[in-house]
């Protein structure tokens, strides 16, 4: 069980055309702002293929529109993770597994986080398991890659504009590319 680059581009045409839960944006165009984000970061390699891979997991599952409305969190921040770990190594795989809880710390750490972020942001955040406590937090950042998961959490937050122009999808392949284990 693995994707390759070749994959994971038809996965990006069959479904990237799909909505982003409650935003004004697809799933292609969220991955490819996102990627472009940590680019104009100065991020490595590895990070803007966190940034373009990271909710791959809502597209390797049919949950419908919106799964937070009907009470699911889709889990997507593991989803991916088996189809990816042949491919990639933790440098790529441990912000994607862990972005999802950075919401969870950067809410509990930063007063004006909550309130910035989207209506179904907030709500997959309780399916998520709501603000993280003070214990939570110290054991998220003992974890490896926490402190990127934060960088790809608020460039993941930032990557939901109508009509931003970004780079194609073959651009960013091409970096991810780069990543790839040998």
């Amino acid at each position: 069980m693995s994707l390759s680059i070749d994959d994971i581009e038809a996965l990006f045409s069959q479904r990237g055309h799909e909505q982003y839960s409650g935003e004004p944006v697809s799933q292609l165009e969220h991955a490819l702002q996102c990627a472009s984000l940590a680019e104009k970061d100065g991020a490595s390699d590895a990070m803007v293929c966190a940034a373009l891979l990271h909710d791959l997991g809502h597209l390797l599952h049919d949950l419908g529109e919106s799964p937070s409305l009907k009470g699911v969190d889709d889990l997507h921040q593991f989803r991916a993770l088996p189809w990816l770990r042949a491919s990639f190594s933790t440098e790529v795989l441990d912000p994607i597994a862990l972005h999802v809880d950075a919401k969870r710390y950067l809410c509990a750490t930063r007063k004006s986080y909550y309130e910035a972020l989207s209506e179904d942001s907030k709500r997959s955040l309780v399916l998520q398991g709501g603000v993280f406590t003070a214990e939570q937090c110290d054991a998220f950042m003992k974890r490896p890659g926490a402190d990127e998961a934060i960088r790809l959490r608020i460039w993941d937050d930032l990557a939901k504009q109508a009509n931003c122009p970004t780079q194609p999808l073959a651009y960013f392949l091409a970096r991810a590319k780069r990543c790839l284990r040998h």
